[in-house]
């Protein structure tokens, strides 16, 4: 392993994306560390004490800013919805899906630009319900920056960190290692970590036997998690392809066997970002209301949308398999698959050509997006079920593992291309 990562620092290509990145990443935590102007950051941080629900969800991919309230608060979330929105309206609006089919890189650089816009507009959106939020608890804003001062700075601040955090993920990706974006989301889960493993121990009493099973089952669920998400990442189910042998100037062509490699979980993490987005306004719209009105009816949505309730667990785990299935069905078109390998002369065994073949992908896509929609939900709900029965007083579990683990593999497949291209050993051996 030691010769592997020494092999890293002699290409100068592989040696120097990789200091980018570092330098990248170091800048993103720095940011992370600078306060609000108007804010008691001390105050903030026992607010978002002990906060496992939507707070602590927006917490853990800001990397712990959002309770310090920095100018990094909103963290790379609002890109992350932009570009998900953006992704649907392709396939709504007219106008934007001839962009991406018809005009090629320029009509996709003009659909980037309309998502950093909405990077900027979701961002000040954000940041205008969490500093009126904030300003409704005592102590946390300065007294002279109450009112729309303190709005004004926190819109225009947030908002220019958001802008910011999505620079240095586009800088990342072009000049660094693996994508900017997820990475920067991996750094802000990994920078929690720590205090909360700390945190865990210090609240353990070793010498008694449920808090020491209590551990070891934390411990367990991790590990299984850990593997269950490597082994399901890297799960496809592979349809056989057989390509027509023709003959051409009296030589025969083709005949190559091959396959179609559909990946288990298509979706990757989106549909939980998605549904977890959607999930996090009805509690603070709730939460909102009951503290002004005090209406037994905002007492009792509050309740039922709180992080552990049967309820919010249930709506939760069903928007995940629906964002499953819708956001499958427009990255993968059995159709118009068909239609390519009748076109190439490429068909499956035993099925016929054209609609046949389309019914047959459909069908197969289908059952294993249903598997990777049922491993999203099970992971999602790892965090609640951890913090109603284990007593964990982190959002740590399924959702923050199966990111980290995700982009580490992909980002060390990158890496490994460097290497074998240049006729390295690499990390992963056969």
């Amino acid at each position: 392993m030691l010769k592997i990562l020494q092999n890293i620092w002699t290409i100068e290509e592989l040696r120097s994306r990789v200091l980018f990145t570092l330098g990248m990443i170091a800048v993103f935590r720095l940011g992370c560390q600078i306060p609000t102007p108007g804010v008691d950051p001390e105050a903030v941080s026992n607010v978002f004490q002990g906060q496992q629900g939507v707070l602590g969800f927006l917490n853990m991919f800001s990397g712990g800013a959002l309770e310090r309230f920095s100018v990094f608060s909103l963290g790379i979330a609002p890109y992350i919805n932009a570009s998900i929105i953006m992704q649907l309206l392709v396939y709504v609006v007219p106008y934007l899906e001839r962009l991406q089919k018809e005009e090629g890189s320029e009509g996709r650089k003009k659909i980037q630009m309309y998502t950093k816009y909405g990077t900027v507009f979701l961002g000040a959106v954000q940041a205008l319900g969490i500093s009126t939020w904030l300003e409704s608890m005592p102590g946390v804003v300065l007294p002279n920056m109450l009112g729309w001062k303190f709005t004004a700075m926190a819109v225009i601040t947030l908002s220019a960190g958001t802008a910011f955090i999505m620079w240095l993920g586009e800088q990342m990706t072009s000049k660094g290692i693996g994508n900017g974006m997820s990475l920067l989301i991996t750094v802000g889960i990994l920078a929690t970590f720590p205090a909360a493993i700390v945190e865990t121990l210090q609240v353990t009493d070793f010498s008694n036997i449920p808090d020491v099973a209590r551990i070891t089952a934390i411990t367990a669920i991790c590990l299984f998690v850990i593997g269950a998400i490597v082994y399901i990442q890297d799960g496809v189910r592979k349809i056989p392809i057989q390509h027509a042998r023709r003959t051409a100037g009296g030589r025969t062509q083709g005949g190559l066997k091959s396959f179609i490699p559909l990946r288990v979980n298509m979706a990757g993490v989106i549909p939980i970002i998605f549904a977890s987005s959607i999930m996090m306004f009805p509690p603070l719209i709730f939460q909102y209301l009951q503290n002004r009105f005090q209406h037994d009816f905002f007492v009792t949505a509050s309740i039922w949308f709180g992080y552990t309730h049967w309820f919010h667990i249930s709506a939760y785990v069903l928007l995940i398999v629906f964002f499953t299935y819708f956001y499958t069905a427009i990255q993968l078109n059995p159709t118009e698959m068909a239609e390519n390998l009748k076109k190439y002369g490429g068909f499956i065994p035993g099925i016929r050509a054209g609609r046949k073949t389309a019914d047959f992908i459909d069908r197969i896509v289908t059952r294993i997006t249903l598997c990777g929609a049922l491993f999203l939900a099970v992971v999602s709900i790892i965090p609640p079920l951890m913090t109603k029965y284990l007593n964990v007083t982190f959002y740590f579990g399924g959702t923050s593992l199966l990111i980290v683990v995700s982009v580490m593999l992909d980002t060390v497949r990158q890496m490994e291309s460097y290497m074998v291209t240049r006729h390295y050993e690499g990390f992963m051996r056969s």
